[in-house]
């Protein structure tokens, strides 16, 4: 699907910097250095990654000389990569940081003071940040977005694999989606065969989760930024499915 429709999507919307979540790139679990440069070839400017970054052992190979990838910047100190990567774009520099929510996940450091400290040193380069905050719940999120507000160009949700339609612009200027949604199967069950996880909701025995087969969707969110101010002018948000085709 981002082989696809990612070269048309740049064609129609000709975005600065496009950013892919890759986190289940690899059939569910992380990401391996081909995918990442797959992803880049394919028009990706910075990979973000969330609480699956470490299910594939390879991204210990490369993640600290992956110079356009950043993983949860909350997960403990010491862990390898960062959460905070400036982006060079023309004479523009873009800030983009990654953050894990805490409700129903595992409890790393609060996402919010270190969103106070990544944003804060962000903004000594750049107005223009861009936060995926790959998190459970649609509060959590959406009280970071209420917190962010005026201090980021936007805050993007991951992780739930379902795009929502709450798309805004905050009052200070900040653009927000609580999730942009998934690309990979459509007809499965959040990318997921559709008999093994209904077979694990009937029996609550363990099951191995592969990708569904079949055809595929594409989610993504497309926002316009003063590259002045860092204020967000404004957000749409894009499904692209056999329901729903990608008109040009």
């Amino acid at each position: 699907m981002v082989d696809q429709f990612l070269p048309r999507l740049r064609n129609h919307y000709h975005p600065h910097v496009t950013i892919i979540n890759a986190e289940n790139a690899a059939h569910g679990k992380g990401i391996t250095k081909k995918i990442y440069s797959s992803l880049m070839d394919s028009g990706a400017d910075m990979i973000t990654m969330g609480n699956h970054t470490w299910d594939n052992r390879e991204i210990f190979t490369f993640i600290d000389e992956a110079k356009r990838l950043v993983r949860p910047g909350n997960f403990p100190e010491g862990t390898p990569g960062t959460g905070l990567r400036i982006l060079p774009i023309n004479n523009l520099r873009v800030a983009v940081i990654n953050l894990q929510g805490r409700v129903f996940l595992p409890a790393f450091d609060d996402p919010f003071r270190t969103a106070d400290r990544l944003v804060a040193e962000a903004r000594k380069t750049t107005a223009i940040i861009f936060v995926d905050f790959h998190a459970e719940t649609t509060s959590e999120k959406l009280a970071l977005g209420w917190y962010l507000d005026g201090r980021v160009s936007a805050v993007v949700g991951t992780h739930t694999h379902v795009q929502t339609a709450d798309e805004r612009i905050f009052p200070q200027g900040t653009a927000y989606l609580s999730d942009v949604g998934m690309t990979g199967p459509y007809n499965g069950i959040i990318g997921v065969e559709r008999a093994s996880v209904t077979r694990r909701f009937l029996t609550g025995m363990p099951v191995r989760f592969e990708s569904e087969q079949g055809p595929g969707q594409l989610s993504c969110v497309i926002i316009d930024i003063d590259e002045k101010t860092g204020k967000a002018s404004g957000i749409e948000r894009r499904l692209i499915n056999e329901d729903h085709p990608f008109l040009d």
